[in-house]
């Protein structure tokens, strides 16, 4: 029993252990099929993506990447990708990238987003965003992901910084 307590105490501090979005993707994501398994979980557990039917294609602890194919529903009245299906892409990358970097003892939300258009968004989209070094929170501190958007020419269309407020789990304030 004790040593199973001190291998906890020393899991906690590893990032991405926390994050059952990467534990789903370390196990299933190596294949097509097993990506796309883990893009439906993960908008089963928050359905307001599937709205954009994102595809998973990396996720480690600070990184994601992620697409969306160029369809009627993601469309807007001019025939590009609309801009709020590409900032719902960037809070699904962003968002990723964050709970992937997370130990046991921490937890995140998104506090605020800022938001570039770049030029017209046409054709499939991928989006990779990356976190700045979680570090020393005390009680609390915000955290950015970086986002950017390309088309398929690899030009950027679109950029985000969202800032996400990152936390002690309650009652984990004083656990190492």
């Amino acid at each position: 029993m004790a040593g199973s307590a001190s291998k906890d105490s020393r899991r906690r501090g590893i990032p991405g252990a926390g994050s059952a979005a990467l534990k789903l993707f370390r196990r299933w994501g190596g294949s097509a099929p097993g990506r796309w398994l883990c893009s439906r979980l993960i908008c089963w557990q928050a359905p307001y993506f599937s709205s954009i039917s994102p595809r998973l294609e990396t996720l480690e602890p600070g990184r994601c990447v992620a697409t969306i194919a160029h369809r009627r529903r993601v469309q807007n009245h001019i025939g590009t990708v609309h801009a709020i299906a590409l900032c719902n892409l960037a809070e699904f990358v962003g968002g990723l990238a964050t709970d992937a970097a997370m130990t046991r003892s921490l937890r995140w939300i998104p506090k605020g987003m800022s938001v570039r258009y770049l030029k017209k968004a046409v054709g499939p989209m991928r989006a990779e965003a990356t976190l700045d070094a979680i570090g020393d929170i005390g009680s609390g501190a915000e955290r950015i992901a970086h986002v950017q958007v390309k088309d398929r020419n690899g030009e950027a269309v679109f950029s985000a910084e969202i800032a996400m407020w990152v936390s002690p789990k309650r009652g984990d304030a004083a656990k190492p």
